[in-house]
Parts: structure tokens; C-alpha cells; sequence
């Protein structure tokens, strides 16, 4: 009895478990490269699938877009500019089979191939461009690396630049070249406003020499705004016709 008790017990334990070890479960948005004595088999799809135990192994590969964030680099722009490029990376494997066996570790040849593409979009362009352009340049960096990485098997959906900082001697130029800029407009906008002031006194004054008497009320008029203040002190130097023109305002009125 103890006999047959021990041998169920050895089959239980070196036959049924690793054979119910071989019982794997892929989830929706997984997909199982089974490789049968080290040599590629099939690709498992989601659900229940079984690996012979030490015969097969199954690596799980994740289908969903996944999110790399490459740390802050440093890229010299056509015009030696340096500037630091902080980017993100959304992609995902199409192929994942392709993925396994081709590249051995495809999230960090994703992330190096993306540091290098940036550097070489940046270093092609200058710096105005990368400052005003930046979906351009991302999307040359996309298109650069999503060349490489389809025979990986990898496809990528979009790459983002989030931030790109310039160097603090730089950011104080720019600083002084906008403050520049802002005087040049606002010395342009007084010129401007003089010249339309002027030519509105020019008309003033034509309308005025055409009537000597409307004239000479408009001086009364500034002496009567002068004399409100005590402290001004008024010389008057009236025409010599002075007298008639008043008596002819008195008699006709000013037309």
C-alpha cells in the first residue's frame, strides 16, 4: 500500500504538475511566441493555450501603445546652437514574433534610435526653425524612426516634443531681442501718432488764416484759459487792425 501511495505521489508530482504548469492564459491585449526545443513555433492568441512543459516556452508580448519618455538631450542646431529636447515616444509592436526573435531588448532600441533621429533633425535645422516649427520637427523624427522600426515589427503612432530649453546666456539675447523689438514698435506708434497730430494742427491752421477774425477769437480764447492761473504773468502784442476787427464781429457777427 505505502508502495502504490508513493508512486501516485511521484507521478503527481513529476508528471500531472508540470504538465498543468504548461496551461498558460493570454489576456486580450496580449500575444503569446512560443518557441518549440528553442526554435519559433506559432503565436498563441489571447485566451487558453498550453506549453509543453521543457519542451516549449512562451514569451508574452504586450500589444497595447505603450509610452517612453527619452530624458532631456542635448542637440546642437545647424547654427551651434545648444539645446535641450525633452520627448516622448507612443508605440507599439505590430509583430510580435518579429519583436521577440529580431531585436533583443526593442523599448530600449526604441528609446536610443529616437535620442539619435533627434539629434540629427536638430542638427539640420537652426535654431529659429526648431523654436517655431516643433510639430515639424517631430513629426521628421517620427517618420525617421518608424522607417527603422517596421522591419522590428514595431510601429510607432506619434512622437512629442514636450519642452526644449535653451542655454541661460542665450535666453537673456532673446530676452533683450524682444524688449528691443517692443521699444521699435511702441517708437514707431509715437511717430506715427505725432505725424497724424501734425497734419490735423496743419488743417486747423488753414481753416483759421482763412478767417483773420475766427483767428483772433481763438487767441482770446487761449489768453482767457492762461489768465485762470494767477501766477502767469501775459504780454499781448495786438494787431494794429485789432480795433476794427472787433467792431466788424460786433456789427456782422463771425461767418
Amino acid at each position: 500500500m505505502e508502495i502504490i501511495l508513493g508512486f501516485f505521489f511521484f507521478l503527481f508530482v513529476f508528471v500531472f504538475l508540470p504538465l498543468l504548469s504548461g496551461i498558460k492564459i493570454l489576456y486580450q491585449y496580449e500575444r503569446g511566441v512560443i518557441f518549440t526545443l528553442g526554435k519559433y513555433t506559432r503565436t498563441a492568441n489571447p485566451g487558453l493555450t498550453y506549453v509543453l512543459p521543457y519542451i516549449q516556452k512562451m514569451e508574452k508580448v504586450d500589444m497595447r501603445i505603450k509610452t517612453v519618455d527619452i530624458p532631456r538631450q542635448e542637440a546642437i542646431t545647424k547654427d551651434n546652437i545648444p539645446v535641450l529636447a525633452n520627448t516622448v515616444v507612443y508605440y507599439k509592436v505590430t509583430k510580435p514574433d518579429i519583436a521577440i526573435i529580431k531585436i533583443e531588448s526593442y523599448d530600449y532600441a526604441v528609446r536610443q534610435y529616437t535620442q539619435a533621429a533627434l539629434k540629427d533633425v536638430i542638427g539640420t535645422s537652426e535654431l529659429d526653425f526648431v523654436l517655431a516649427e516643433r510639430e515639424e520637427i517631430a513629426a521628421s523624427i517620427s517618420k525617421i524612426v518608424d522607417d527603422e522600426t517596421n522591419s522590428w515589427g514595431i510601429d510607432i503612432e506619434a512622437i512629442k516634443i514636450q519642452e526644449i530649453e535653451l542655454p541661460a546666456e542665450m535666453k537673456r539675447v532673446m530676452a533683450k531681442q524682444a524688449e528691443a523689438e517692443r521699444e521699435k514698435r511702441a517708437t514707431i506708434i509715437a511717430a506715427e501718432g505725432e505725424l497724424e497730430a501734425s497734419k490735423n494742427m496743419k488743417s486747423a491752421a488753414d481753416e483759421l488764416a482763412k478767417n483773420p477774425a475766427t483767428l483772433h477769437l481763438r487767441t482770446l480764447q487761449t489768453i482767457r484759459d492762461i489768465a485762470a492761473d494767477p501766477s502767469e504773468k501775459i504780454v499781448l502784442f495786438l494787431p494794429s487792425d485789432f480795433g476794427d476787427i472787433v467792431k466788424k464781429i460786433t456789427k456782422n457777427g463771425v461767418k
